[in-house]
């Protein structure tokens, strides 16, 4: 099949449209997948064992079931039991507790190496819980983790085609809706290569800076002069 410039503008307008809901149900889903993921780490530490406990089994169950079989069960069986929710909404909740499950890793893998004597110090100081964990041990924990948490924002902005299946038009779905109508697979589908590797790529890029700048170098707590 010979590639077609006029086809390729031609359907390049519907193919944007895809695009923009691509972009927006990744970035919504990465704010779930890092508030909850930070919840998450922070629960997994509670002085309650009930609810270390099930947070872990938790975090194992979502980790341990693909993202395709939990998209239908929210999609498709959710319904059965009353809770109903637009294709958009569906997709973007369900991205979003998939991806807490490993962010939550990354957050306790950064909390774990805060030093000891911070907790101790913070102890001393006679500081709230709230106070310990707004002041001292986040502002440590985070930026190192930034790199990491990054990835994941990526990975799922390469994950969202699979939206398709709860009926999810994004860019994927376009390019198939736009190729069976036309019976022309070779432009559609390149487009769709070509717009995930313009987005990849710069973001990647900026991993890389990201990597360079937080990654050697913590952020200092309000408190580390102090402690």
């Amino acid at each position: 099949m010979d590639w077609s410039w006029s086809f390729a503008f031609e359907i390049l307008p519907q193919l944007v449209e895809g695009v923009k809901i691509t972009v927006f149900a990744s970035l919504l889903g990465s704010a779930v997948a890092m508030i909850m993921g930070c919840a998450i780490a922070i629960g997994r530490r509670s002085e309650l064992p009930l609810v270390a406990l099930l947070l872990r089994y938790f975090v194992e169950f979502v980790r341990g079931t693909p993202l395709l079989v939990q998209l239908y069960v929210v999609f498709y069986m959710l319904p059965d039991i009353g809770i109903f929710l637009s294709p958009l909404t569906a997709g973007v909740i369900t991205l979003g507790v998939h991806y807490s499950s490993y962010t939550s890793e990354v957050y306790r893998a950064g909390i774990d190496n805060v030093e000891r004597g911070q907790w101790e110090a913070a102890k001393a100081l006679n500081l709230t819980r709230f106070q310990v964990w707004r002041h001292v041990i986040i502002p440590q924990a985070v930026p190192p983790m930034v790199p990491a948490l990054a990835n994941y924002v990526v990975s799922m902005f390469k994950e969202t085609p699979l939206l398709s299946v709860i009926t999810v038009v994004e860019l994927m779905s376009q390019a198939r809706i736009v190729a069976n109508i036309n019976y022309r697979y070779l432009e559609p589908i390149t487009m769709v290569g070509a717009f995930f590797l313009a987005v990849s790529v710069p973001a990647v890029a900026g991993l890389r800076f990201l990597e360079r700048r937080y990654a050697l170098q913590p952020k200092r707590s309000s408190y580390q002069s102090v402690l």
